[in-house]
């Protein structure tokens, strides 16, 4: 009797402990709770008007309501833009893609980073999903200009403290900057695509030299062989000469990844190239879907199989044929926000970028 009257008190004590440290660790987890909570009530989030689509899938992802905010035109063919709610000492986050006409988006985003910042916000992000102008980042002719850069000093000069976007055309834009960018990537989206559609006899090409580092990348990741197409460019435009094949072809899935697809022209050449040097089916994949022109047509009449794009750029129902499949990459610049708005280090989001 004695000793089932110790043990008993000896369980009573163990659950009395239990259950005081249950406590602690609830009250723990309460309180890092409602941290992380009043971190998310610091942010706000606005959407111009092309980018509604695209914020509202970043904010339901975060949990957050969309800003509001007004916004059109006068009968002089200004912008307004008003604010209609307090954004002092808050952590915002203004959205725009860069769909046509491009420099009526740059204006409306100027405009509202000027009507933020003198609304006196604590700190003012960017987040420009396809940066505008990436194409002119250098002076590889006489008397032009390099318009990405003017884009980076126009968005500093405004008031911007941060800017997000992703794949850019060229990454040494990124040193433009004299503020924060960062630089997502849609690599992971593609090759997990890929993955899961498991291709078979599948090789990476490289539609020109300057992308064959990106392709080996791409065919490190993918575990498949690498191909290249030598091809010369001859002016502004997208004309281009393809003189050889290197690399084998016959026989196997080839895909082709690129930054942006803009009028189709060169990756339609391309596919065309593969299949006549015996490829079986031609795929692309890239993170900028552009399409203007001609693009939807030259892809419709081309042999690609499939082209697989992301939602940086919105995309209209007339434009989804059958051949083309959008990816939405509003889950990463959600993840993206939140672990800057957290100061939390966004190291891992760039793994396919290593």
């Amino acid at each position: 009797m004695v000793d089932n009257a110790k043990l008993l008190h000896e369980i009573t004590l163990l659950l009395l402990i239990i259950s005081i440290h249950h406590s602690r660790l609830m009250a723990i987890r309460n309180r890092l709770f409602e941290r992380g909570k009043s971190k998310m009530q610091d942010i706000k989030i606005f959407a111009c008007n092309s980018a509604e689509e695209f914020t509202k899938e970043i904010c339901d992802n975060l949990g957050v309501p969309l800003g509001k905010k007004d916004s059109y035109k006068f009968a002089n063919d200004n912008n307004f833009v008003q604010i209609l709610e307090t954004v002092r000492d808050k952590d915002v986050f203004i959205v725009q893609t860069t769909h046509p006409p491009v420099n009526e988006r740059i204006m409306e985003l100027l405009i509202t980073v000027d009507a933020i910042k003198r609304a006196s916000a604590k700190r003012i992000t960017v987040v420009i999903p396809y940066f505008m102008y990436s194409r002119s980042d250098k002076k590889d002719q006489p008397r032009i200009p390099v318009t990405a850069k003017l884009m980076a000093q126009l968005l500093e000069a405004t008031g911007v403290d941060r800017v997000i976007t992703s794949d850019l055309h060229n990454s040494a834009i990124q040193a433009f900057f004299n503020i924060h960018c960062d630089r997502l990537t849609a690599k992971s989206l593609l090759i997990s695509y890929f993955k899961d559609k498991n291709v078979e006899d599948m090789v990476v090409v490289a539609p020109d030299a300057g992308s064959s580092k990106k392709a080996y990348k791409y065919s490190t990741y993918l575990d498949c062989p690498l191909a290249l197409i030598d091809k010369r460019r001859e002016d502004n435009n997208d004309t281009a000469i393809a003189t050889n094949v290197i690399g084998k072809i016959k026989g196997k899935t080839a895909v082709i990844f690129d930054d942006e697809i803009s009028t189709a022209g060169t990756l339609v050449e391309a596919a065309q190239i593969l299949m006549d040097h015996g490829a079986k089916e031609v795929y692309a994949g890239a993170t900028h879907g552009v399409l203007v022109g001609p693009a939807i047509e030259r892809i419709q009449n081309s042999p690609l199989k499939e082209v697989i794009l992301t939602n940086t750029i919105p995309i209209e129902e007339e434009k989804r044929i059958d051949k083309i499949k959008v990816l939405s990459i509003a889950p990463l610049f959600a993840e993206a926000i939140k672990r800057i708005n957290e100061s939390l280090p966004l190291g891992d989001l760039f793994e396919y970028e290593k």
